[in-house]
């Protein structure tokens, strides 16, 4: 890997508190590769050569049962995919392909697994992101199983909201093909739920989201951090 990456690297908090010969052994084994929009990376029920770490782009975790596929997850920069099947050693749960254009750094998951055992701050570092996943996975489960399609649909706006710094108007940050399998709806019943919306001051054109009255979406949409903040 050119050491013009290791910095991205070394800023995420999986490797920030490692030691610098443990760091130095991680980065000489591992690689950057490129990838263009639409490419699958991995399979879901393959071993887990790699852990992967998106340095730029958009990476869409998905799996697929009897001609049936579903998006799990987004992931972004700076961050890693998919840490607990590097750490068992054990097969894919989910296949990811490029949402966008991305460069991904490939870490060989037998020296994520070395370093693991020889590198107490790393082990903890390891722990506490496997933690935190586990979490968002409850608050997942919480949102799909506790709310309406409309309510899942008016909460991903509220919290997308915040990403945006608070702008009142922003583009979905994907096509709504794969917003719909996020959320655990048809792509049908995402643009029904989209005009049932516009009562609680969301228009939307095309990819483009705008909210005319956040306090009457909120109200409606009752986010709680129970389930919405998925950074605690």
């Amino acid at each position: 890997m050119p050491r013009s990456y290791f910095d991205d690297v070394r800023r995420l908090h999986l490797f920030a508190k490692m030691s610098q010969d443990s760091f130095d052994t991680l980065m000489r084994g591992s690689y950057v590769q490129n990838f263009p929009p639409q490419i699958d990376m991995i399979h879901e029920g393959e071993t887990s050569d790699f852990l992967h770490v998106v340095l730029s782009g958009a990476v869409e975790l998905y799996s697929s049962w009897s001609n049936r596929e579903t998006t799990m997850a987004i992931v972004r920069p700076i961050s890693t995919f998919i840490l607990a099947a590097t750490i068992k050693n054990a097969p894919y749960l989910m296949s990811a392909r490029t949402v966008e254009k991305s460069r991904i750094a490939l870490i060989p998951s037998q020296d994520v697994r070395a370093a693991f055992d020889d590198d107490s701050d790393f082990a903890r570092a390891i722990v506490t992101e496997l933690a935190q996943c586990y979490r968002a996975v409850v608050k997942s489960q919480k949102d799909i199983k506790l709310r309406t399609s409309l309510e899942r649909l008016a909460n991903y706006i509220v919290r997308q909201h915040v990403r945006e710094g608070g702008a009142n108007e922003f583009d979905l940050p994907f096509e709504k093909r794969t917003l719909s399998s996020l959320l655990g709806m048809t792509p049908e019943n995402l643009s029904r739920a989209f005009k049932n919306l516009v009562p609680y001051g969301v228009t939307v054109d095309g990819r483009r989201i705008r909210i005319e009255d956040l306090n009457i979406l909120k109200a409606f949409a009752k986010p709680d951090p129970l389930i919405d903040d998925r950074a605690s």
